[in-house]
């Protein structure tokens, strides 16, 4: 079964318990609203939460992501926001401000990461952020996601496939696991090459 196959057959409750704001945590939030602005692309959106919530802070912001429950759910939730059907594997846009890929990647396996980030770079303009949540762990490791196999990544394993796309460190944030989810962690970077 393919990610878009295996999302689309639980889209209804995985926007049921993820598909606001108010069941993102905090510091996520906080991480997010302050390292993007301006024109920014919401890859892997979702329900479109996130995106929601970066439109409402200003950011001229669109979603792009490969369910189609997803996305018309995220029209009917959030009208003024452009969503579209689409694969953050082929990037068809440039001089954007910013990348929000809040655990859209965690699928990818480490062969096909370093082009996913090579193209999150040319998107970017010059200076542009990304911000960057996943699973972390001590180890690379696959594992048994309820949706499809996926990924934990130590965070400077992370950060050094990152820093070989052409991005540069400017936050990470870290935290432990609690209330039965996972380890967390989150990158913000800029691009620098």
């Amino acid at each position: 079964m393919t990610v878009r196959e295996a999302y689309g057959a639980i889209a209804g409750l995985y926007i049921n318990l993820f598909g606001t704001p108010d069941k993102v945590h905090a510091d996520d939030l906080d991480l997010i609203a302050r390292h993007l602005s301006g024109r920014v692309l919401d890859l892997g959106c979702g329900p479109g939460h996130l995106t929601g919530y970066l439109h409402e802070r200003g950011a001229d912001v669109s979603g792009v992501d490969l369910v189609p429950e997803f996305v018309e759910h995220a029209r009917a939730t959030h009208p003024g926001i452009d969503f579209r059907l689409g694969s953050m594997d082929d990037l068809d846009v440039t001089g954007v401000d910013g990348i929000l890929s809040w655990y859209s990647t965690i699928h990818h396996p480490p062969t096909e990461i370093d082009t996913v980030f090579t193209g999150f770079r040319r998107a970017l303009k010059p200076g542009g952020t990304l911000v960057l949540g996943f699973f972390k762990s001590d180890d690379l490791e696959p594992f048994d996601h309820k949706v499809t196999t996926a990924y934990r990544w130590p965070v400077d394993t992370m950060m050094a496939r990152l820093e070989s796309a052409g991005f540069a460190e400017i936050e990470r944030q870290q935290r432990p696991a609690e209330d039965g989810h996972r380890q967390h962690a989150a990158l913000a970077v800029r691009a620098v090459s």
